[in-house]
């Protein structure tokens, strides 16, 4: 829910305005040009008074969020639930963010939620990657939440207390470690991926230098598999 304020002025200076104007036509004469524009003086004073002292309204009304688009299930169990975890962690940093003060903390929140958005978006595209992440989701996503959850509470209490403030000190201490372990989290997803553009790179490079393509002849290289085994590229 979203609370819109909008301020609509007072109209008591426009009656009164305009009541000037039909009082004097009841009493006294407005054809001659002298009456007219002293009427009119009279009338703008009168408005200009009571704009000064009339004020205007605050109406606040509450505009209702627009409907979320819901996943649709996939038929993957364990990836629907991820779906519906990680939208909900996205929404909860979203909402530590606005609530906690300290830029300093702010700013290691919303990198959390790039990167935990990034790793979620990788394994949705591939679930085969679920296995990687579930520790992930299972104990560092919801413990660094249950962190800054705490920070929050204790922050907004306004009291500086041994308790209270180790405690936040703690967690701020922690947040660089968190946010490079998200980081790690994320490069890991890539392990593969980076595996075999490398092996394409090697075979290219091989390539280019059997058919004279290359700037210098270059020797056979030899890469290795992620289970650690070699492999030699010979030509």
């Amino acid at each position: 829910m979203a609370t819109v304020k909008k301020t609509r002025k007072s109209a008591v200076p426009y009656y009164a305005a305009a009541a000037v104007w039909v009082a004097w036509a009841a009493l006294r004469d407005l054809y001659k040009p002298g009456q007219f524009a002293f009427v009119a003086v009279l009338s703008a004073g009168v408005f200009l008074l009571l704009r000064a002292v009339c004020k205007d309204e605050v109406i606040e009304t509450v505009v209702p969020d627009p409907p979320k688009e819901t996943e649709k299930p996939t038929g993957n169990a364990e990836l629907d639930k991820m779906i519906s975890d990680g939208q909900k962690a996205i929404a909860e940093m979203k909402r530590l963010d606005d609530a906690i003060e300290d830029e300093k903390i702010s700013q290691d929140i919303r990198r959390l939620e790039t990167v935990s958005q990034q790793i979620f978006d990788n394994v949705k595209a591939d679930p085969s990657k679920l296995p990687q992440i579930r520790q992930f989701m299972d104990y560092y996503l919801p413990t660094t939440l249950k962190l800054l959850n705490a920070y929050d509470r204790m922050d907004s209490t306004g009291v500086a207390g041994d308790n209270i403030t180790g405690t936040k000190e703690k967690v701020e201490s922690m947040m660089d470690t968190i946010v490079t372990a998200f980081e790690k989290q994320l490069d890991g997803l890539f392990g593969e991926y980076a595996m075999d553009i490398s092996t394409d790179i090697a075979v290219m490079e091989n390539l280019l230098a059997r058919e004279g393509l290359a700037g210098n002849q270059m020797e056979a290289q030899t890469i290795k598999n992620a289970d650690g085994t070699d492999i030699k590229l010979e030509f």
